[in-house]
């Protein structure tokens, strides 16, 4: 049984989906097509967990979208903005957002008001009884349903808080952690990062912990037009099969009447 991503033109290719319980580190340069593909999988697997038209799908249980830096409203705006109502529509109540932000910015220098309604009293309180982005993180992460779906907007945002040496082994011992009971819960976890933020070895122990690695990139083509793919950079226990399929590497289209779609690089001239 596969977790389908709920993207037509590339569950096939996955021979449904993905492995339930696999910790996804989608990195993408800036525009490069990852947010769109999370938030084409969110819309498509709403639709898909409403009307379910394949009993071998293993569709998830819960999609949890948690954020750290943005509201609710952010996201589902900027959805609305992408795409077009025909698809936008297919964004349902199903759809449950954790907003980690006030946490977030509760330990920054950031003005209250700036984030927040909450009074000036009720913020110092939270504050008094401030706990880690990471132990919050953990404790809405316990109230998951197994066999669900999991979006972390963005792993960037928590990154560069913890960037620094003693702060960096919290959070990679944090995601090794993750990636472990992931598999208890078979909850499948998308972790957005920006290339090009953190360094280049502290990107490789992120992408070392997780179970597969997606690159969403900008190439010049032989027409000299820059053009989005994505690839594999690794996947346990799935690589193999990419491999021998020649299906490691992707073009990528985003439009606002489909979303995100894949075609084989081959096509590519």
């Amino acid at each position: 049984m596969r977790m389908p991503t709920g993207i037509t033109s590339f569950d096939p290719v996955m021979e449904g989906g993905v492995p339930p319980g696999s910790v996804i580190l989608l990195l993408g340069d800036i525009g490069a097509g990852s947010t769109e593909f999370v938030y084409s999988s969110v819309i498509n697997l709403s639709v898909l967990k409403r009307n379910p038209n394949n009993q071998r799908q293993m569709l998830p249980e819960e999609i949890r979208y948690i954020t750290f830096t943005k509201m609710e409203d952010d996201i589902r705006r900027d959805i609305h903005l992408s795409f077009d109502p025909e698809i936008t529509a297919g964004l349902g109540d199903d759809v449950h957002f954790d907003d980690l932000s006030e946490q977030y910015f509760d330990a920054s220098t950031v003005p209250g008001d700036w984030y927040t309604e909450r009074d000036l009293m009720s913020r110092l309180k939270r504050r008094s009884e401030h706990k880690s982005t990471l132990v919050q993180l953990a404790t809405v992460l316990g109230t998951v349903a197994e066999n669900s779906l999991v979006i972390l907007d963005s792993l960037t945002d928590i990154a560069t808080s913890y960037s620094d040496t003693e702060n960096w082994k919290e959070l990679t011992a944090y995601l090794r952690g993750l990636q472990r009971v992931s598999k208890r819960w078979n909850t499948t976890i998308y972790m957005l990062l920006t290339e090009g933020i953190l360094n280049r070895s502290q990107i490789q122990e992120i992408a070392d912990i997780t179970d597969a690695v997606i690159l969403f990139r900008w190439e010049e083509s032989a027409a000299a037009r820059r053009q989005r793919v994505m690839y594999f950079q690794k996947f346990r226990g799935v690589m193999p099969h990419l491999e021998e399929n020649d299906l490691v590497k992707f073009s990528v289209r985003i439009s606002p009447k489909i979303g995100f779609e894949v075609s084989n690089i081959r096509v590519i001239i």
